[in-house]
């Protein structure tokens, strides 16, 4: 057996975890984990990313010898470099309000039906390509641009390079050839020399430098491995779907990831108008879906609401009257922190249904929400991409709510196979692996998942004309 670790970065907590992998065996246990608390300062909301390698050096100490490193994180964020190497100030927050209004800036020299036709990336209001916009000013003084995982990875290795999954999410990548959109760039005046070479999945992103060997306690020479570096394709790359197997997948946790494992990119209009997005995964596949706001929805409440038990709170929530109020999931208007509980009350009074008035009843809306929304982009990921599915992956953070799985199930009238927890950490984990001949590919990957990972199974229940009317009733509003 070999050991990797997988620095794994989501939107609210950092872990590292070691996936030890035989010819027929998989284990994965968690070294350590760490708060990602954003910092807001006078200029803006920041990430604090020398926290996070901090967190990630001692999570390495904790790991033990491995034979190999790979990171993952969250998709679009980045930090600048000047000619020497050095960090130009900590890195932008997505959720930074610096981007308001620069889509229809944008728009106006590559109209939005241009840019999906040459990109396939949806519109997102923090996408990499409207940050380099509003950072035009910072970009004068930098040498060099990395998405935060190659960052960590430099830090890491003293080495440079952009890994492929997600630089497929800063909007300047062809899903056709994946290589740059040279000409949206140029239409933009993005300078695409600030990115350092492109990286595969399973490329070779250097050696621990030797004072990272002396922090962490290793013996060198220890390699860091280009994994998918975009924690949503790590995450694809766990679903344990059967070879030939036809399914959806959602990926749960702050943010929810709908949608299709494809061959080719969906382009059309009609996608566009729909906000589905074609991001890059392993092995020439692409990841068609759409974003749902997620479990960020309750984990503000929650935060609202001084941190309240979260079993209790969902038991409640499963007694409270199914499908009374729902929201759009889907909402901008839920992207920014604070005061949760009352937009939500808000959204509800303005669509003219009963405003929940407790944390259950708040609860059980934004789970029906979230089931809801799940529905809409399974069923319409189907259509545009003209892919029938029988099951529905569940995999990710939200796993381990069993009324939101239930819920999704009832919803799409499909089954959900949910599990497992960690699926980016051990996507992260099997690419690692595939470089060192243990996993042949992605169905070979997969065949172990199924074969060692317990996974739970949800039928679903009652029919689906009442989400039908509640999906009218949203349209509606």
């Amino acid at each position: 057996m070999k050991s990797y670790a997988a620095v794994d970065l989501g939107a609210s907590s950092g872990r590292v975890m070691v996936g030890r992998v035989g010819p027929d065996s998989l284990e994965l246990a968690e070294a350590h984990r760490f708060a990602n608390r954003p910092v807001r300062v006078p200029e803006g909301l920041r990430w604090d990313v020398l926290g996070l390698y901090a967190g990630v050096l001692e999570g390495l100490k904790a790991a033990g010898q491995v034979d190999s490193v790979g990171i993952d994180s969250w998709a679009v964020d980045y930090g600048l470099l000047d000619a020497g190497g050095a960090l130009l100030g900590n890195p932008v927050h997505y959720r930074d309000s610096r981007t308001d209004g620069i889509a229809e800036k944008v728009w106006a020299t590559v109209p939005a039906e241009e840019l999906y036709a040459a990109t396939g990336l949806q519109y997102a209001p923090f996408n990499t390509l409207y940050q380099l916009i509003a950072a035009k000013d910072q970009l004068a003084s930098a040498r060099r641009l990395l998405l935060i995982p190659d960052l960590l990875t430099y830090w890491l290795t003293g080495e440079q390079g952009t890994e492929l999954t997600n630089a497929s999410t800063t909007q300047l990548i062809d899903p056709r050839t994946r290589d740059w959109s040279s000409d949206v760039a140029a239409r933009l005046g993005i300078d695409l020399g600030l990115f350092a070479a492109l990286r595969r999945p399973g490329d070779p992103a250097g050696l621990l430098r030797p004072e990272v060997l002396e922090e962490t306690g290793l013996a060198g020479p220890v390699p860091v491995t280009a994994v998918g570096s975009h924690d949503t394709a790590s995450a694809v790359a766990a679903v344990p779907a059967a070879p030939g197997e036809r399914f959806a997948y959602i990926c749960t946790g702050t943010w929810s990831l709908a949608g299709l494992e494809l061959d080719a990119p969906v382009l059309t209009e009609e996608s566009r108008a729909a906000n589905f997005t074609n991001e890059l995964g392993l092995d020439g596949t692409v990841r068609y879906l759409r974003n749902i706001m997620g479990l960020w929805l309750l984990q503000e409440c929650v935060r609202a609401w001084g941190e309240p038990d979260l079993g209790g709170l969902l038991l409640e929530a499963a007694k409270a009257p199914a499908l009374r109020s729902v929201v759009d999931a889907g909402d901008a208007a839920f992207l920014a922190p604070g005061r949760m509980p009352e937009r939500i009350a808000q959204a509800c009074r303005a669509s003219g249904q009963p405003v929940p008035d407790s944390p259950a009843e708040i609860t059980r809306c934004i789970l029906d929400s979230l089931a809801l929304a799940h529905r809409r982009a399974v069923a319409e990921a189907q259509r545009l991409a003209d892919r029938p599915v029988d099951v529905v992956h569940v995999v990710g953070g939200g796993t381990r709510n069993a009324l939101l799985c239930q819920l999704t199930a009832d919803a799409c009238g499909l089954p959900v196979v949910a599990g497992p927890t960690e699926a980016a950490a051990l996507g992260n984990v099997l690419v690692q692996a595939r470089t060192h001949g243990l996993v042949r590919d992605l169905v070979d990957g997969r065949r172990l998942l199924t074969r060692t990972l317990p996974l739970t199974r949800y039928e679903p229940r009652g029919g689906t004309a009442r989400w039908q009317e509640a999906e009218a009733r949203l349209a509606v509003g």
